[in-house]
């Protein structure tokens, strides 16, 4: 009598693109090119905006109820808090900084220092002489900012609802918020180590109100040996300040509690607001060169994150798009050419040392593997036995090392993922309405 074949587990369903095409690619396209109408054709940009914005709100919500991994988004979601509540804190103490280098040497020294020689600003003027007027207008337009950027990512972490990426969203939020917490930290300890002029020597008069001469700090260790050679040669013979420090008497100390001792690093000024948060919140980007570029590492990060979790010919237009970005931060004097080097091979770095957090790597797959590995000498022995049941419950053992744990009530799942979507949708805008301006 022939024996009944052995029934074949049946695989979890692979990571499609249910997308068909590469449909995350054309709505991340969409998004774009529909806000860069508000530079072209505003009206347009009013009517189609709402509705692009519409159309994808409603395609998560509508996936959501068939996401088949909440739990392992609600594991995900503590790292990922712990990650938001790390980068809260670099760009607190970013801004900080942002204003100490931007006031410390005084107002007289952003209007008469003289910006660096940069050979890549060289180079961008070099070319607009030689190249097609349409390539420079091409090379000129503003056709993505830092908060698209933002958008981008916010579209890949949703699209695991799709299977676009492989899943958990959360994850790879969480990957992109600690790579680039730590970016800002890194690049905090870089610009305050050094001070470097701005390419725009106008910007520090138009944005602050600081005073003319230098903090005090700047007055005993850094002014009266900056040009003099004299002066520098004598203070690296002796080792030590020894210039007079004079005095001024127009210091404003407003009553800041126990915050109190911020104002020698924040040099606030009378008319500037009330608190020493509305100083922070007014530094923006700085009046002086900021290395390395924070909008560029914004961009590099976001490409990387498209490159591994998705691929295809909408990676590559993503990193043409931060190529595009760097040469005008460049050619707009934001930022000199070294800042958005070492921006995007600081972006590439991190992402790659992060890997940790998050990564295409299927781990299910990686269980299920180790699971034959253990199992592997008894399935031997029941194939030579011809035992088709011991084969049988030896490969749902397999299979079922494979499938993630379940390990939270439907009620709470969909608890989860209301507040998850809505408050990703607000954050979006908060991050999007900060970010408007750079």
């Amino acid at each position: 009598m022939p024996r009944p074949k052995a029934e074949r587990p049946v695989p979890p369903p692979a990571c499609r693109r249910s997308l068909a095409a590469g449909g995350l690619g054309l709505a991340a396209a969409a998004y774009v090119g529909v806000d860069y109408l508000s530079r072209t054709s505003p009206s347009l940009h009013g009517r189609l905006q709402p509705a692009i914005w519409a159309a994808l709100a409603l395609a998560t919500a509508a996936r959501a109820p068939f996401y088949r991994r909440w739990d392992a988004e609600i594991r995900a979601a503590p790292w990922f808090l712990a990650a938001m509540i790390f980068m809260f804190a670099a760009l607190l103490c970013e801004a900080i900084s942002v204003r100490f280098v931007s006031s410390v040497l005084g107002l007289r020294w952003h209007r008469s220092t003289a910006p660096l020689p940069d050979t890549g600003q060289w180079l961008l003027l070099a070319l607009n002489e030689r190249l097609p007027r349409t390539v420079v207008y091409l090379l000129r337009a503003h056709i993505i900012s830092l908060h698209h950027y933002l958008m981008l990512f916010i579209m890949l972490g949703f699209s695991a609802f799709f299977d676009c990426i492989k899943g958990p969203g959360l994850g790879i939020g969480t990957r992109y918020m600690f790579a680039m917490a730590v970016g800002r930290f890194l690049r905090t300890i870089t610009f305050v180590s050094t001070i470097l002029p701005s390419a725009r020597p106008w910007c520090a008069a138009a944005r602050y109100k600081i005073p003319d001469h230098p903090h005090a700090w700047a007055q005993k260790y850094y002014a009266p040996y900056a040009s003099d050679p004299r002066a520098i040669r004598r203070v690296i013979l002796v080792d030590m300040p020894y210039a007079i420090v004079q005095n001024y008497s127009d210091h404003y100390r407003p009553d800041w509690a126990h915050m109190s001792f911020l104002i020698d690093i924040l040099r606030p000024s009378a008319g500037e607001g009330p608190s020493w948060y509305h100083l922070v919140n007014k530094a923006g980007g700085g009046c002086n060169d900021l290395i390395y570029s924070g909008h560029m590492f914004v961009a590099v990060l976001t490409a990387m994150a498209w490159t591994e979790a998705y691929g295809g010919w909408i990676s590559v237009g993503i990193w043409f798009l931060v190529l595009h970005s760097a040469q005008r931060e460049i050619r707009e004097r934001y930022h000199y050419s070294a800042d958005c080097v070492v921006a995007i091979y600081v972006g590439i770095l991190l992402w790659r040392v992060t890997g940790f957090i998050w990564s295409t790597r299927d781990s299910d797959q990686a269980r299920r593997l180790a699971k034959l590995d253990e199992v592997q000498n008894r399935l031997f022995h029941a194939a030579k036995d011809s035992d088709i049941d011991e084969i049988r419950g030896l490969l749902n053992e397999v299979e079922m090392a494979g499938q993630p744990k379940k390990t939270f009530s439907q009620g709470v799942i969909l608890s989860f993922a209301a507040f998850m979507i809505t408050f990703t949708l607000l954050f979006a805008l908060l991050a999007f309405s900060l970010t408007s301006n750079g």
